[in-house]
């Protein structure tokens, strides 16, 4: 099954690339690896506020991580031009948003892997980094970034 079969059946739409929001852009190619700027999670069009511990718990930041995997998508197909030129989903890395007692950034990160791997198949088993930070961006829940190999 292509890529799009698959997000078509997973009623999935991809976005088209953000604008950056500072002095960056969003993709970089350097041979066969395209790395992803990261991602911050959104909600209804707006930054997806709030802090692992405080005023967050791990289902919404799975949703929220689910969401910012989208958007990586849709990055990801603006980059190359074709999601099936995709070889491999390397690495996804994840900043989550949390206090200090909070421990279940792996958990929250899973909304991202958990999509990738369910639309790339095997293709999409992916090293991963998750990690607690005191604040991201904007303020932000999760921000994720991405690396993947094409043809």
């Amino acid at each position: 099954m292509s890529i799009y079969a698959k997000l078509t059946e997973l009623g999935i739409t991809l976005p088209p690339v953000a604008a950056p929001a500072a002095a960056y852009v969003p993709y970089v190619q350097t041979g066969k690896l395209v790395f992803l700027s990261g991602h911050l999670a959104k909600k209804d069009g707006k930054v997806w506020v709030g802090q692992f511990g405080k005023n967050m718990g791990v289902e919404e930041g799975k949703a929220a991580a689910r969401a910012i995997a989208i958007d990586l998508m849709g990055t990801l197909h603006a980059a190359v031009g074709d999601l099936n030129r995709v070889k491999r989903i390397v690495k996804l890395m994840s900043l989550v948003n949390s206090t200090g007692d909070f421990t279940e950034q792996h958990l929250v990160t899973n909304g991202a892997s958990e999509l990738i791997g369910e639309v790339f198949g095997a293709k999409g088993a992916h090293a991963r980094s998750a990690f607690g930070v005191a604040q991201i961006p904007l303020g932000s829940c999760v921000e994720i970034e991405l690396i993947a190999e094409v043809d």
